[in-house]
């Protein structure tokens, strides 16, 4: 299962940095998680300063 960045992500990079498989892209509004390069392993979570970033 696959992490995803809800609309309260500021789209300030540092989830960018700190996934280990460059799953997480920059969009036009907000980053996003590819859901088929996922490993599910969190880094992301932890990363984010809004708390945008969830478990599916």
């Amino acid at each position: 299962m696959a992490h995803t960045i809800s609309e309260e992500c500021i789209n300030c990079g540092a989830c960018l940095e700190t996934c280990p498989v460059e799953a997480i892209s920059e969009g036009d509004d907000k980053h996003i998680i590819d859901p088929d390069i996922c490993t599910d392993c969190g880094a992301c979570e932890d990363s984010c300063p809004t708390g945008a970033i969830r478990p599916e």
